[in-house]
């Protein structure tokens, strides 16, 4: 067995089930150091026992490293898969929709405050059976996950069209998440923002802002013709390492009818903190008549995978699978994205 590819299999299935940071690093890491060790010194290293000489490589690390060149399934890795078994029980209506999905529209890699490089993250979905992925790195004002400026998100368009001219089988999708600012704009260069396959903005500041004043700002947001889903509408955290945090409050008919009306999906953010919109404000948003998008909000590959906690809540409180648009192919998704800014 490749030791790279068992490492990061073991750092994807600890993120998959929520294993505290630095395990999950300490794989990682060691996966990247092993990748740049050529395979007759590797071979020497497990033969003279010297692996853990290499910077990143520790005594666990070593040990799968030596399992994995020796020929053998490492004995740590066959327990995680022995392990990885539902997220959470779908029934029927969850399951289908889960089934139908075919990508996610909101991810993080390394160039704002994920984990992993944007290679790793589409090959991961590419794994997992997506079509496409939408990489949504923060934009400038969220210095705290290194937002991306005008500059660095150019860069990044340049690095995602050549990935995409090494795969025709899977779509990697230029996108943003942008910051919703206090007057309701966004956290980014229209002309830039013109050129992106999905933008998905997101309340991150003054969360607590009266709802009088929060309305408006999300419907100003909302209205503005390069939105194209409403991220984690509340901001709410349910549990987690950063605690906990109440909803945003905001008038949620006025909300929804805007969603409703400029054709704006609802996102049903998978991530276990969040799990928002919670289920009351998820009914009313498919009484609204609004459109859907189950993402994961990924920070990390083994994140990719825990989109069955959106698919349960939404098939819960009956969003039909037709209303979720990363159902939809990828033609139709990007047809449904540029059409109101000319795209």
């Amino acid at each position: 067995m490749d030791p790279t590819e068992a490492l990061r299999r073991i750092a994807f299935l600890l993120e998959r089930q929520r294993a505290e940071t630095y395990r999950v690093r300490a794989y990682r890491t060691a996966a990247a150091a092993v990748e740049r060790v050529p395979p007759d010194e590797l071979l020497g290293r497990v033969a003279a026992g010297t692996l853990r000489d290499l910077a990143g490589v520790g005594p666990k690390t070593a040990g799968v490293i030596t399992e994995a060149v020796r020929g053998e399934v490492p004995g740590y890795l066959a327990r995680l898969e022995a392990e990885s078994g539902p997220l959470v029980d779908l029934d029927d209506g969850a399951a289908v929709l889960r089934a139908a999905l075919r990508g996610d529209l909101h991810s993080h890699s390394d160039w704002s405050d994920g984990g992993s490089p944007v290679p790793e993250m589409a090959a991961t979905a590419q794994a997992l059976g997506h079509e496409y992925l939408a990489l949504t790195d923060h934009s400038p004002r969220l210095t705290v996950a290194n937002g991306l400026s005008a500059a660095r998100l150019r860069r990044q368009l340049d690095l995602v069209a050549e990935l995409n001219e090494r795969s025709a089988a899977f779509r990697l999708l230029t996108g943003i998440e942008v910051d919703i600012l206090e007057d309701g704009s966004l956290d980014q260069e229209p002309e830039l923002l013109d050129r992106l396959d999905v933008v998905v903005a997101s309340v991150h500041s003054k969360l607590r802002m009266p709802a009088d004043e929060m309305t408006p700002r999300m419907v100003a947001a909302i209205a503005d013709p390069h939105t194209d889903v409403l991220g984690h509408c509340t901001g709410r955290l349910v549990t987690g390492g950063r605690g906990t945090r109440p909803e945003s409050e905001f008038d949620a008919e006025i909300v929804f009818a805007a969603c409703a009306r400029f054709g704006v999906a609802v996102e049903v953010n998978s991530r276990p903190e969040r799990l928002d919109p919670p289920r009351r404000l998820l009914r009313q948003a498919v009484a609204a008549g609004c459109l859907f998008s189950v993402d994961t909000d990924a920070h990390a590959p083994g994140q990719l995978d825990w989109q069955p906690y959106g698919c349960e809540r939404a098939a819960a409180c009956g969003v039909p699978a037709d209303r979720v648009v990363d159902t939809w192919p990828v033609e139709q998704l990007l047809a449904w994205t540029g059409r109101r800014r000319g795209g």
